[in-house]
């Protein structure tokens, strides 16, 4: 039978199976499975469509094989460690959930994990939560960083979670997608998906008043159904994005406002750090690429800025 993972215990997958009328089956992986080439710590993610076969008990199943995947979001768990992570696969969109206070999101967070969209070509869409807590010098900063991301061409916008204020947008961006939804722990992921879709009634937590960092409260990464249509994986909130399977020579690539000036350099291998003749830096200077954004990508390619 196919079926498609909705839940990664680690150990344990659910495996949702239209053929028999979207029963989910608790499955775990065939003992050869494991034996093959497998690079990341979890060889099978949400999202991922897979051949099952009952176990003899009839309840449970076993995973035989995994179909290729249409694309899929990966992640390094530490700047050091070479174990990677699949968060998901055969996604639409991504949506990453940010905050300017408690917690603060860096915009660093948010270049890394575009980047990694980019190279995917899974279209990104930025919302920063908590709204109703932005005011002065917070809400002047929201509509810069949000200006910043429109004016490149990304969707992006404010909302709370807490009011409801501009949550019916996001129900638009949702609508009839397979969405992964991301972001740090504490940004409100789990509140608003609650408030635009309260038949989920996902477990929520509350943010740390001494490290004003969110506390985790998805524990693993799982499929919901959406009332007005559509499907959003949520993940656990992550502290760290690295970025892997990308070629420093390919990261500018994903800059999708470096694009038009690449090809422009003196060099065909400029890296846009600081040779002579760079389209890139020059176009910066002009402000044509938003300095902040190229900053981004320095801290990238030089991995400065993993911890951010």
């Amino acid at each position: 039978m196919i079926g498609k993972v909705t839940k990664s215990t680690g150990s344990w997958y659910n495996v949702r199976v239209e053929e028999l009328n979207n029963v989910t089956i608790p499955c775990r992986i065939k003992g050869k499975f494991r034996l093959n080439d497998i690079k990341h710590t979890n060889p099978i993610a949400v999202g991922d469509i897979v051949e099952v076969q009952f176990e003899n008990d009839s309840e449970t199943g076993l995973i035989t094989s995994i179909q290729p995947r249409k694309n899929y979001i990966i992640r390094k768990s530490s700047n050091l460690s070479k174990q990677t992570q699949i968060i998901a696969s055969n996604i639409d969109q991504v949506l990453l959930i940010a905050s300017l206070i408690y917690p603060q999101t860096a915009l660093g967070f948010i270049d890394r994990f575009i980047v990694t969209a980019e190279a995917y070509h899974i279209p990104p869409i930025i919302i920063f939560n908590k709204l109703d807590l932005y005011q002065n010098e917070l809400n002047d900063l929201m509509n810069e960083t949000l200006s910043i991301y429109k004016s490149i061409g990304y969707k992006c916008t404010a909302v709370s979670a807490h009011t409801g204020e501009n949550c019916n947008q996001v129900i638009e961006l949702l609508k009839d997608k397979i969405t992964l939804v991301s972001g740090n722990s504490g940004v409100g992921k789990s509140s608003l998906l609650n408030k635009i879709s309260p038949s989920l009634n996902l477990k929520t937590g509350e943010v740390s008043t001494f490290s004003q960092k969110g506390k985790h409260t998805t524990t693993f990464a799982e499929m919901f159904s959406l009332d007005f249509g559509g499907y959003v994986i949520d993940t656990p909130g992550i502290k760290e994005f690295g970025i892997v399977e990308i070629e420093d020579s390919e990261i500018s690539h994903y800059f999708i406002e470096m694009r038009p000036y690449i090809n422009q350099c003196k060099f065909n291998n400029c890296k846009h750090l600081n040779e002579p003749g760079c389209a890139v830096i020059k176009a910066v200077k002009e402000y044509k690429i938003i300095p902040e954004r190229y900053e981004s990508y320095i801290k990238i390619l030089t991995k400065a800025d993993f911890y951010e």
